[in-house]
């Protein structure tokens, strides 16, 4: 039996050459490829304590998935522009880090579509080699970026047009389910873009003709390390178990997979410390 300690935050994704998504859970000391633990028997033991992913202040609750209420407050990270992009406050001057906001809103993002049990669409700032960790930690089983945009705030407005014909959320309960079925999102696109492209034209002579490039790039199939997907999912969190433990059937999005149901997001555990132990069945 192996046992480590644990100051938990969302797992490290990247995709192998099969497109099997691959996941990494950081320890105090090193790090756990967790593909490797499917099928052993799990235990995560809460110790009731939580520190703030940021600061590392102790908290007895956590907010934006991991921060303590100061930082909630302070850090540019968790405003409120970060989950709306369009509300990008930047230009007016009242950024609450605004060195942290050219670093990482005033750049390059992506506009794409995603199946995630059904076709939606989103923004993220890294496509690497085709492959985006955002798609990952959606549970996304296939991806297409269309747009590429200067910045955050672009990003969100090009989003909020797509958003009026599909949706810009996963149903994390459809998406865990598995077993729908695939889209050609090339062609979904193609005609979407009918729909939309006089108010994607509406944005570019606003903003200027360098605003947005269309992008014609192949669609990506992810596939998961799942043994079994859930048929009637039971969610559960540390705060009503602090003892969770049985057998590890799969890895989706951000979530853990055990046996009789049972599903963990991890991700939404950020800040907590736990032990983890695992042994073959």
């Amino acid at each position: 039996m192996s046992q480590h300690d644990i100051h938990v935050r969302k797992m490290r994704v990247d995709i192998n050459k099969h497109n099997v998504a691959q996941y990494y859970l950081d320890t105090k000391e090193s790090s756990i490829h967790m593909n490797a633990l499917i099928g052993s028997h799990l235990r995560l033991n809460f110790s009731g304590q939580i520190n703030c992913i940021h600061c590392g202040r102790k908290t007895k609750k956590t907010f934006n998935q991991g921060a303590c209420f100061p930082c909630f407050r302070s850090l540019a990270q968790c405003d409120t522009c970060i989950i709306k992009p369009e509300k990008c406050h930047y230009d007016q001057g009242t950024c609450r880090e605004p060195d942290w906001g050219e670093a990482n809103c005033l750049q390059d993002h992506f506009v794409y579509l995603a199946n995630t049990g059904a076709v939606k669409v989103g923004i993220t700032r890294h496509v690497s080699n085709g492959v985006s960790s955002r798609w990952i930690d959606q549970g996304a089983t296939q991806a297409l970026p269309i747009f590429r945009v200067p910045s955050r705030k672009v990003s969100g407005l090009v989003e909020i047009e797509i958003a009026k014909f599909i949706s810009d959320k996963t149903n994390w309960r459809t998406m865990l389910k598995g077993g729908y079925p695939d889209v050609d999102l090339k062609e979904f696109w193609a005609q979407l873009k009918e729909k939309v492209s006089a108010s994607i034209d509406a944005i570019t002579n606003e903003i200027g003709l360098q605003s947005l490039t269309p992008l014609d790039l192949p669609a990506l199939d992810i596939n998961y390390p799942v043994v079994h997907f859930p048929e009637k999912i039971k969610s559960l969190n540390f705060d009503k178990t602090p003892d969770i433990e049985g057998k590890l059937l799969g890895i989706k999005g951000q979530y853990l997979l055990f046996d009789e149901d049972r599903v963990l997001n991890l991700r939404n555990a950020s800040g907590y410390n736990i032990t983890m132990s695992s042994s073959a069945v």
